[in-house]
């Protein structure tokens, strides 16, 4: 029966993973505040999904990796749907904590680091591309920033593409730091994963290379 157990629980989690992600994605795509934005947002989470069916059988990932992918499309998507400068939550707490802006952005953007961050660990940890921790740590800090730094000239080129539809992407709402700070909250995600998630991640990534050893 021990066989049987992980299969179901594995095929039960996929499908759950799955349920939430398309309720999700429909409710994002139901009249959002601009369907041009919508697209410009929500194209991330659609390409994970697509490279999540592409590699699931190739390269099975952590159950805490699928967890933090699925946690980062749903912030995506719910950005998408009302522009990350309009996210009701964000703009009642503007008030309440002091803010000037709608800081729904900084979420995404740390998230933006820290689910880059466990999935760079575990392709490195998994492909032994670096033996030493510390060598590690510094690769997974740079692809971070560097992922961010790529996602900032991403927008960039938008605005110059698209003019005034893009100011919704952009989302600066008129901070001049915007750039700078997205980067350092990709940056403060990053190391919250490796500080907070590498125990964990290191138990599961051994169970992914025993499935037999939990019974």
């Amino acid at each position: 029966m021990s066989p049987i157990l992980p299969f179901l629980r594995n095929h039960g989690l996929k499908a759950a993973w799955i349920t939430v992600f398309v309720a999700v994605l429909l409710w994002s795509a139901y009249e959002p505040l601009e369907y041009f934005t919508w697209a410009l947002e929500a194209a991330p989470a659609l390409i994970g999904f697509v490279l999540l069916l592409l590699t699931y059988r190739a390269f099975p990932l952590t159950p805490l990796l699928y967890l933090l992918i699925l946690v980062h499309v749903i912030v995506l998507l719910v950005g998408a749907h009302y522009t990350y400068a309009e996210v009701p939550l964000f703009e009642e707490l503007k008030p309440i904590l002091g803010f000037e802006r709608n800081n729904y952005d900084k979420v995404g953007h740390f998230m933006q680091g820290l689910v880059p961050a466990i999935i760079c660990r575990e392709i490195l940890i998994r492909l032994a591309v670096v033996r030493s921790a510390g060598w590690r740590n510094f690769l997974i800090l740079a692809v971070c920033l560097a992922f961010s730094a790529l996602y900032e000239l991403m927008e960039w080129l938008v605005a110059i593409s698209s003019g005034e539809s893009a100011a919704a992407f952009l989302g600066t709402q008129g901070f001049i730091w915007d750039t700078q700070t997205d980067m350092a909250f990709a940056l403060l995600g990053a190391l919250m994963a490796l500080i907070l998630l590498s125990r964990l991640h290191d138990l599961q990534l051994a169970r992914l290379d025993h499935p037999g050893a939990s019974g």
